[in-house]
């Protein structure tokens, strides 16, 4: 199908409608975002004497609803200059605009007799051939085409974006039995490229596939945490990072996304899915009743399964609520043996054995949930879904877990979590003991690299749709390293690009990292024709061994620490300086080193979110491994008049300074950390490294030559580091600024200022390299930065002074 999408049309701007405006607006769409006309004037319109005709008055709905939108937090638009994309109107004036847009997608009230209303009126404008969708969360989609013409239900169906748009990766689609097998094939293509989303083909069944499943997950739980006598905070406890989910677990998510809503999705699947064999799970036990009656609905008022407090000196807390009493009380510190077990287990699908194997209450609790958890998705193939791979596909882009159901069995063992669902009585389907005999003990498999899964009506294990676009190291790590240590792996992509991957403890540069990134240049330069640095971890890299730093100046091991900070530059400079086009792939946090690392990088290909930025301050020293010598340099090839220049400096100076990171890869390019022309962002993080593979690519076939290195940076001396000595007094007057934070400022302004030189004069970047060394070196031989560091290493928050 030769479609593009230059213009989107959302029909209602509510809080989802709003939210997926702006996520079209991020990806360069032009949208039409329209409501509903007023049907009287609000007292500040009738104080200005406006009337139901003004268009101020007829807009105000949409209006209202994108501005409250923008002020959200998380923010839902990469730029505030993407608004721009979005224009307003209301339904009555407006609707015709729709002849002239490529999507229409229907936002609306979840009401069956509105949205057919609804669509009743967009036939009579819809261009012929354009897309049409739905976002409903349970409304059947194949009731909602009745009455409507055949170019109509052939290009509808279901878009179901899970909320927030922007930062949520689900998009289901669910298609009709008439909806063109060519829109459905656009539709994924474009949700999984265009939107960064994963997109996931579901059936057209009550609350379609993750919300089914999650839903489910959660009342299931509801229902049994009494039997299991354990506390809200207990269960938040047990299913949150431990096992791969939020932090928010089970009860702070249902805070957050408010117990209405996940009541009116419940009670709706246990009036729709009658057939179903855990139909009373859904059924609302009697705590949450009372909830509802209540009004204690979670964040939204004030208080669900947690509600904060203050005491009487005004100090905040935060209670949990007792099931059995209903009553409000202080969280309990309950601790689990397994807990401790899993704390050496950094890889969490390596935790699932050990948690479901374990001895306590822990271990009781995770085999009930899980071998009610496995039981259910194995029922609902082909209800839901004819493919087991889209169920874990859903949870996990849906409610964030980083293992869907049937990967959790896999780790597990199929053949235990069979035995566990039957001595909890629950009955699995079928198929998994016929799988199981006929010799396949896993529902996964990796062959040559690519996934497959088992295919029921196949009887055997078929590749995974789309797999082969993609790069996930997991699957190739095994047969294509080519040298590791214990922090580091050096993966062959194959087409002479090799990989820099980092598994340290969060991802943190330390010696072990240095080394790998050390090697892949080197055997890049000698055999191979580029190299990409990138992880598939939950983050890029959390910065710099702070551990390590701490250490060596508790033991005043000042040469040392000298030395190793020189390392980090050293390898930073060969990231820069090799023979080979070196290509960083930045996602989620990428902070100190990593934002270093993506600094000196001949071409960045960064993920969407990419959270990027040098926070060295918030530890007491200024970037050591570049940064400050590349804000530096970056500032002088900014501008040309010295006027000018002394506020290129400056703005580069208070981005370290604050710690500035970026919210979005956008703003990283707003802020030069990334470079218009040539660097790159992926929407769909799991196209990240493929991409930045390609890019590899084309710069060693397009001539890619060793760059010279640089010794005409240009500094401006006394000039810039006068000016920067006041500024930060004033800050420090002002109460803006400690004095300790005042000598970093002094520091940091030395070496951007080219250290003691009369004027404005051009040095290598060696001579700077040699300046921020000195400038970090000293600054941790103070008591200030020491407890700043600690303080980080104990809290990960840095500590204000």
């Amino acid at each position: 199908m030769n479609q593009t999408i230059q213009k989107v049309a959302v029909l209602g701007s509510g809080v989802m409608g709003s939210r997926i405006a702006c996520h079209f607006a991020n990806i360069g769409v032009q949208v039409l975002l329209l409501d509903i006309v007023p049907r009287e004037l609000n007292d500040k319109e009738k104080a200005k004497g406006l009337t139901l005709e003004d268009k101020a008055v007829r807009n105000r709905i949409v209006n209202d609803a994108l501005q409250s939108t923008l002020k959200s937090n998380p923010s839902p638009i990469y730029d505030k200059a993407f608004v721009s994309r979005i224009t307003t109107g209301n339904f009555d004036d407006d609707l015709d605009k729709i002849k002239d847009v490529d999507w229409t997608i229907e936002v609306v009230v979840e009401r069956l007799d509105i949205k057919q209303q609804v669509f009743e009126k967009v036939e009579k404008h819809r261009k012929p051939g354009t897309f049409i969708s739905s976002n409903t969360s349970g409304i059947p989609i194949h009731l909602m085409t009745e009455g409507r013409s055949e170019d109509f239900k052939k290009f509808f169906c279901g878009t179901h974006f899970f909320n927030p748009p922007r930062y949520l990766e689900l998009l289901e689609i669910i298609p009709t039995k008439h909806t063109d097998p060519q829109v459905i094939d656009f539709l994924m293509k474009y949700g999984d490229v265009n939107l960064g989303k994963t997109t996931v083909l579901a059936k057209d069944t009550p609350a379609f596939i993750a919300n089914r499943v999650g839903i489910f997950g959660i009342m299931d739980l509801f229902n049994s945490v009494q039997e299991l006598g354990l506390s809200v905070e207990d269960v938040d406890k047990l299913t949150g990072p431990v096992i791969g989910r939020p932090k928010s677990a089970t009860f702070r998510t249902a805070d957050v996304v408010g117990l209405d809503t996940l009541i009116h999705v419940a009670n709706g699947l246990y009036e729709n899915v009658k057939q179903d064999e855990r139909n009373t799970t859904f059924k609302l036990p009697e705590f949450l009743n009372k909830m509802q009656e209540n009004n204690w609905l979670g964040s939204k008022s004030g208080q669900g399964f947690y509600k904060k407090v203050k005491d009487k000196d005004g100090k905040s807390e935060i209670l949990s609520l007792d099931l059995d009493t209903l009553e409000y009380t202080s969280q309990s510190k309950t601790k689990f043996p397994v807990l401790d077990q899993t704390k050496g287990i950094d890889k969490v699908v390596d935790r699932f054995k050990v948690l479901a194997g374990a001895k306590d209450k822990a271990g009781e609790f995770y085999r009930k949930s899980f071998a009610g958890l496995f039981a259910y998705v194995s029922n609902r193939i082909p209800e839901i879904s004819d493919e087991l791979f889209r169920i874990d596909e859903a949870m996990r882009a849906g409610f964030g877990w980083q293992h869907g159901p049937f990967e959790i069995w896999d780790a597990i063992g199929v053949e235990k979590g069979l035995q566990f669902a039957k001595d909890e009585g629950h009955e699995v389907a079928g198929w998994v003991q016929k799988m199981l005999d006929a010799g396949f003990k896993s529902f996964y498999d990796v062959k040559d690299g690519i996934q497959h899964y088992y295919s029921i009506p196949d009887k055997k294990m078929v590749e995974v749709p789309g797999v082969r676009e993609l790069i996930i190291l997991d699957h190739i790590r095994e047969s294509k390293t080519v040298w590791k240590n214990e922090d580091c792996s050096v993966i062959d992509l194959g087409d002479g690009i090799l990989n820099v991957e980092f598994h340290s403890k969060m991802n943190s540069l330390g010696g072990g990292v240095l080394a790998g990134i050390n090697k892949g240049i080197e055997l890049a330069e000698k055999e191979y024709r580029g190299v990409v640095i990138a992880n598939q971890g939950q983050n890029f890299t959390v910065g710099a061994n702070l551990g390590m730093i701490f250490m060596m100046a508790v033991e005043q091991e000042y040469d040392e620490l000298n030395f190793a900070v020189k390392h980090f530059q050293d390898t930073m400079m060969r990231i820069r300086y090799s023979s080979v086009p070196v290509v960083v792939a930045p996602h989620n946090m990428t902070l100190g080193g990593g934002c270093e690392a993506t600094l000196h990088a001949d071409a960045v290909q960064a993920s969407a979110e990419s959270y990027i930025g040098l926070v060295e301050f918030g530890v007491g020293v200024i970037p050591g491994g570049g940064g400050s010598k590349e804000l530096t340099k970056r500032a002088g090839d900014r501008y040309v008049k010295d006027d000018v220049e002394l506020n290129a400096y400056r703005e580069n100076l208070i981005k370290i300074a604050q710690a500035k990171v970026s919210t979005s890869a956008v703003e990283a390019f707003n802020l030069g950390y990334l470079v218009e022309g040539r660097d790159g962002i992926t929407m769909n993080k799991r196209r990240l490294i493929a991409d930045a593979k390609e890019k590899c690519i084309a710069l060693a076939e397009t001539g890619y030559s060793k760059p010279i290195k640089e010794k005409n940076v240009k500094v401006l001396g006394k000039q810039a580091l006068g000016a920067f000595i006041v500024g930060a007094h004033q800050m420090m007057e002002g109460g803006y600024a400690s004095e300790y934070e005042k000598k970093m400022v002094e520091s940091l302004g030395n070496v951007m200022s080219g250290g003691p030189l009369s004027e404005a004069t051009e040095v290598s970047e060696q001579y700077l390299l040699d300046l921020e060394r000195e400038a970090f070196v000293r600054l941790c031989a103070n008591k200030k930065t020491m407890e700043r560091i600690q303080h980080m290493l104990q809290t990960g928050k840095p500590l204000r002074n």
